[in-house]
């Protein structure tokens, strides 16, 4: 997919992943609407990104149907389509047993990590046949794969994607929309209560996720990675 007059959308847009992947979507020639849920760092954010091409912020909950039909109405609105979705935004609750996690927690996770990439991918495909097909990529996690105690919750709803997706892309591949997901390692961001440090240099960073989405956005139509695993190269060596 060639990026020049291409409209995305990526949720999570105002920091790590999602920032990072709106930065490199917009250095390609594409128009993009970022989603967050917090409206001051959404304004941050689209300050430092409208530098390099055309972008909009929109207030969204992924959790609420409503705000995501919103975002995507304003991709229409403001650029007339949508050709990519990049659903990024996700939450974790880590270190809780499954004894100690709320009701809520668990509820707020599979409502973030999961439903709210449903409803994005829902209501995005009549708009992507419109326009002749287009690209989904869903950013899963290892986590979708290996489970890990105290991460039950944020483990159900990444392995749930992870079907969801594959299912998905069978679905729709003959309309021209193509949908991957991507797991990836360790990153240096804030998500999860996490801090992004220059210790943590061995991680991945949010531009190698970036970097991944643009090597599948330039395979060629017949071709479609429908998974990509990355994680850090040397990560420290358990003693």
């Amino acid at each position: 997919m060639l990026l020049q007059d291409k409209i995305a959308v990526v949720t999570g847009g105002s920091k790590g992943i999602g920032y990072a992947v709106a930065e490199a979507l917009l250095a390609e020639g594409a128009s993009v609407v970022i989603c967050a849920r917090k409206q001051s760092e959404l304004d941050a954010a689209v300050g430092r990104l409208s530098n390099n091409g055309k972008v909009v912020g929109v207030v969204a909950d992924v959790r609420d149907e409503d705000q995501v039909r919103a975002a995507l109405g304003k991709c229409v609105s403001e650029f007339g389509g949508v050709d990519l979705v990049i659903n990024n935004a996700g939450i974790g609750y880590f270190g809780k047993t499954v004894e100690e996690l709320t009701s809520d927690e668990f509820r707020q996770t599979l409502e973030t990590n999961l439903f709210g990439v449903f409803y994005f991918c829902h209501h995005a495909i009549p708009l992507m046949k419109k326009r002749g097909g287009g690209y989904i990529i869903n950013i899963s996690s290892l986590a979708g794969q290996n489970p890990h105690p105290k991460m039950a919750a944020y483990n159900a709803s990444k392995f749930a994607l992870n079907g969801f997706s594959e299912a998905l892309m069978q679905e729709v591949r003959q309309d021209g929309i193509k949908v991957t997901y991507i797991c990836p390692g360790s990153v240096n961001t804030d998500f999860g209560g996490d801090e992004a440090s220059p210790e943590k240099s061995w991680q991945l960073q949010p531009p190698d996720i970036a970097d991944a989405i643009l090597f599948l956005l330039r395979c060629d139509d017949r071709a479609l990675p429908s998974k990509i695993e990355i994680r850090p190269s040397k990560p420290p060596v358990k003693k």
